[in-house]
């Protein structure tokens, strides 16, 4: 089996890459602090876990309802621009979170509001990004360039919340909210000095049938859609995070610089198992058995941390299972990227968002909801225990998954597999 190892040449062979990744790392602190302000300043109103939880399905619903137009767009329009304009649109959501704080206590309605419409313009941004990468790498980089991009994001969860626990602490929730607009400067800035991301193929469908025809695409891709399968299973149960204001304040009895380091550690974990997964992953070919495998593991340790009242050994756990989703991502992201051609990926891509994205969301409500009626840890043991025997049941009925081998050449094109 390969050995972990680090490779970094896409970042040094590819100008546009280098730009792109380089411009997210730092709007992408922004952003992770206004995901750990928001849900602050909802259970600082409402004190109500339920109400914590319910902002993913403000956020899932508009993702769902927008994403296949996202990607049908971004198969159509030159994903720079498209870029452009949602880090722009996102950027002016991050205002308006500013200006409640800013105005005093925003209604709940207001913030709920606010979150619905960047959800909404995330679901046309993902897309874009995530097919623009493949272009700008060669195809024996790709594993290692979606291996750094995870990386990157997963930094981003571990520097912005826990920077965002402590502005909160100290400056206030107006001053994470500032911190977020002003770092989303670096995104455009980045995205305006690539090079242009026109279109392949032709365009000759109308919209909804862009829509219905990458549907249809995706269909015929069984081991994506066993990807979406299981990670919809960790998402969905195994998933706490809507709990940790809850559990920083009764179970661990700590305040917001402690509420960030729960948001940090999943990230944490994710960010050395990133680095260390782009050199061997492109090597890996039984990427199915990593990925049941390592959902498994994630599982394990949300159960554990449900277990624990113990702080320190909860971080370490939550930094367990973010290594575990770590590799399970990479692993599900080469996957799709590998067998999908360029003109459909703005699509798979936007199907993908709607999973990686929108599971998360549905866990919030899900979590939320159990914690409601049986407290927190309840929710957080049963969420763990589900996630590992969903990812043994999602093996044993989509085998397609577990016995999926990667192709020698990670530029393979969809017609190769169809065929």
């Amino acid at each position: 089996m390969p050995l972990p190892s680090v490779d970094l040449r896409p970042l040094r062979d590819s100008r546009d890459f280098r730009l792109l990744w380089l411009g997210q790392i730092v709007s992408m602190v922004g952003r992770q602090i206004t995901v750990v302000a928001v849900p602050y300043q909802i259970f600082q109103t409402t004190h109500s876990a339920l109400a914590v939880g319910m902002l993913g399905l403000v956020q899932v619903v508009p993702l769902i309802v927008f994403s296949l137009a996202g990607g049908a767009l971004a198969d159509r329009v030159d994903r720079r621009r498209l870029l452009l304009l949602t880090n722009t649109l996102l950027a002016g959501c991050s205002g308006l979170f500013l200006g409640g704080a800013v105005a005093g206590n925003p209604p709940l309605a207001f913030l709920y509001a606010v979150a619905a419409t960047g959800a909404a313009v995330s679901a046309f941004d993902q897309p874009a990004r995530a097919a623009t990468i493949p272009r700008m790498v060669r195809p024996d980089q790709l594993a290692a360039a979606l291996a750094l991009n995870f990386g990157l994001f997963m930094t981003t969860l571990v520097a912005g919340p826990a920077v965002g626990g402590l502005v909160i602490a100290r400056l206030g929730l107006a001053a994470a909210y500032l911190v977020d607009v002003v770092t989303f400067a670096a995104a455009i800035a980045a995205v305006a000095l690539i090079s242009p991301q026109p279109p392949t193929g032709a365009r000759r469908e109308s919209p909804l049938q862009a829509i219905r025809s990458g549907l249809s695409y995706a269909r015929r891709q069984p081991v994506v859609l066993a990807g979406f399968a299981i990670d919809l299973d960790a998402m969905v149960f195994g998933m706490p995070r809507a709990l940790f204001p809850v559990l920083a304040a009764t179970t661990f009895h700590t305040g917001p610089g402690g509420l960030g380091l729960l948001y940090a550690a999943p990230g944490a974990g994710a960010v050395v198992a990133a680095a260390l997964s782009t050199g061997w992953v492109g090597r890996v070919h039984a990427q199915g058995q990593v990925v049941v495998v390592s959902v498994a593991v994630w599982g394990a340790a949300i159960l554990g941390f449900g277990l624990t009242a113990s702080l320190p050994l909860a971080l370490a756990l939550l930094a367990m299972a973010g290594a575990a989703d770590s590799v399970s991502a990479v692993c599900r992201t080469t996957m799709l990227q590998t067998v999908t051609v360029d003109e459909y990926r703005g699509r798979m891509s936007a199907t993908y968002s709607m999973v990686v994205v929108g599971g998360p969301y549905i866990g919030d409500v899900e979590a939320g909801a159990v914690a409601q009626g049986f407290g927190a840890r309840a929710s957080v043991v049963s969420g763990g225990v589900l996630c590992v025997l969903g990812a043994g049941l999602v093996a044993a009925t989509l085998p397609v998954l577990w016995r999926y081998r990667a192709p020698t050449t990670a530029g393979v094109s969809a017609a190769s597999v169809d065929a």
